[in-house]
C-alpha cells in the first residue's frame, strides 16, 4: 500500500463516517417518533380500557404490542447506525497509524 491508496482510504471511510452520523441523526429521530407514538398508543389504550387497574394495562400492553415492536425495531437501527460508526472510525484510526509507519519508514 502507497501513499496515495492510504490518503483515498482516509478520504472515503471520512465521507462515509460523515454520511454515518446523518444516519445515526435520523435513525434517532425515528425513534423519539416511535416512543411517542407507542406511548400516545399505550396511554390512548389505558384510558378507553374498562375493569381494574390490572386488566386496563394488560389490555393497554397488548394494544400497544405493534407500537412496541415497531420502536424495538428503531432502537435496533440506532444500535446498528452507531456500531458500524464504530467500526469507520476503528478503521480511520488503523489508516492513520499506517500512514505514520510509513512516514517512520521513509525517514530511515
Amino acid at each position: 500500500m502507497n501513499p496515495s491508496d492510504i490518503i483515498l482510504e482516509l478520504q472515503e471511510l471520512t465521507a462515509t463516517n460523515k454520511k454515518g452520523v446523518e444516519a445515526l441523526y435520523e435513525a434517532e429521530t425515528n425513534l423519539a417518533r416511535t416512543e411517542l407514538e407507542l406511548d400516545q398508543t399505550e396511554a390512548g389504550a389505558f384510558i378507553s380500557a374498562a375493569g381494574s387497574i390490572a386488566e386496563r394495562t394488560a389490555v393497554a400492553k397488548l394494544e400497544s404490542a405493534e407500537a412496541r415492536f415497531q420502536r424495538d425495531l428503531a432502537k435496533a437501527q440506532v444500535n446498528r447506525v452507531r456500531t458500524k460508526l464504530r467500526v469507520i472510525e476503528s478503521a480511520i484510526m488503523a489508516q492513520a497509524t499506517m500512514s505514520k509507519l510509513m512516514q517512520a519508514e521513509m525517514k530511515l
